[in-house]
């Protein structure tokens, strides 16, 4: 019997790929690590997988490979990573019915783009959507550059969602994460930002806050020139990100935190945190850490993760989330997604179009509520 190996590892491949995304192990690190990498794709992106694995099926069959008695094992093979991607399909279609329990009874959209989870999954651009990219914000070269988005009708008095990065405070860049939310937004004619920042280990704590703060004042000051409205600020970031932003958004106008312009208002409407840590960024100083800057005047929260998150642990955004609903009087918001993993703003998937729509239901209820 004459096994079409070259099949076969190409089955084993995914098979491995869709275990590591089912049961995404935390411990050891470098297994979660491995689990990351093989899955963020796979795990956000099942459809593609999967016609991965439909076509290289057809071409064996073309090739001859799979004639029997090989054609046995090689079915055998299909069927293990077939079910498991259909699995991990299935668990991110349940990213809607999570996010729309979270919302309660602010309504969020059910329509979902299909076609483009479908055939478009890379695919960010809109035609309708102009970036300008390169934008100045502080002097630290190209760490305090950002890039603006907009409708190419240029509206005026739009609300401005600000993104910052995620990378461990150590890598990352602007224009590479959330770009299917920022596209959505400015399509909708919203004003979005997306911002580097100084990066360690150059930078420090109060570096990357010092920079978070920058961009919130540049974006009062220079944002009306773009269309923006400097009242209506929604401050997002993911991973890292997530982190700077609840920092930001908890010790607004602190200036401790904004030398050389204290006077500026760096106050924002609300925050979102997608795949966040929350934790201290220095175990030593607890004030490093978003908890210990809870307060009954937070701007309102909406934070998201996925519970099969094996790099940011769930059970601390939970419990930041917990924290915040205790003590705060505004809106706190906490949708966990079923087989999330980290990072699953990349692309367009079943599950973050569904948190994008819960982000504009979660966006227009606050700054209505204004």
């Amino acid at each position: 019997m004459s096994l079409p190996y070259g099949y076969l590892v190409t089955v084993g491949l995914l098979a491995a790929a869709a275990l590591l995304t089912l049961a995404a192990p935390r411990r050891p690190r470098p297994l979660a690590m491995l689990s990351f990498r093989l899955g963020v794709v796979v795990n956000e992106l099942p459809f593609v997988a999967l016609a991965w694995l439909l076509a290289a099926t057809a071409l064996a069959l073309a090739e001859g490979d799979l004639a029997a008695p090989a054609a046995a094992v090689a079915v055998a093979a299909l069927v293990g990573p077939g079910a498991g991607l259909g699995v991990v399909a299935w668990r991110g279609g349940r990213a809607l019915p999570a996010v729309r329990r979270a919302m309660g009874t602010v309504p969020v959209a059910r329509r979902l783009p299909y076609g483009r989870i479908l055939f478009r999954p890379f695919f960010r651009r809109r035609r309708a959507v102009e970036r300008i990219p390169g934008l100045t914000y502080g002097p630290a070269g190209r760490r305090n550059l950002l890039d603006l988005y907009r409708h190419r009708s240029r509206p005026t008095g739009a609300p401005v969602l600000i993104h910052l990065h995620g990378g461990g405070y150590t890598a990352g860049r602007k224009n590479s994460q959330s770009l299917p939310l920022l596209h959505r937004l400015a399509g909708e004619g919203w004003v979005c930002v997306s911002a580097n920042y100084r990066l360690s280990p150059q930078a420090t704590f109060h570096d990357h806050l010092v920079d978070a703060k920058k961009v919130i004042a540049w974006v009062r000051e220079h944002g009306p020139s773009y269309g923006a409205d400097p009242d209506r600020i929604v401050l997002a970031g993911s991973s890292a990100g997530a982190h700077l932003a609840a920092l930001a958004g908890l010790t607004a106008d602190d200036p401790a935190f904004q030398p050389g312009f204290e006077p500026a208002d760096t106050s924002v409407a609300a925050v979102i945190g997608l795949g966040g840590h929350y934790g201290a960024y220095d175990e030593a100083d607890p004030r490093t850490s978003p908890f210990a800057h809870v307060r009954p005047d937070a701007p309102p929260f909406f934070i998201v993760h996925g519970d099969h998150d094996t790099l940011t642990p769930v059970e601390t955004a939970r419990l930041f989330a917990e924290r915040l609903r205790a003590v705060s009087t505004r809106p706190v918001v906490y949708a966990e997604l079923p087989g999330g993993q980290h990072a699953f703003d990349l692309f367009h998937s079943l599950r973050f179009e569904a948190v994008i729509n819960a982000i504009d239901a979660f966006a227009g209820s606050v700054l209505t509520q204004r």
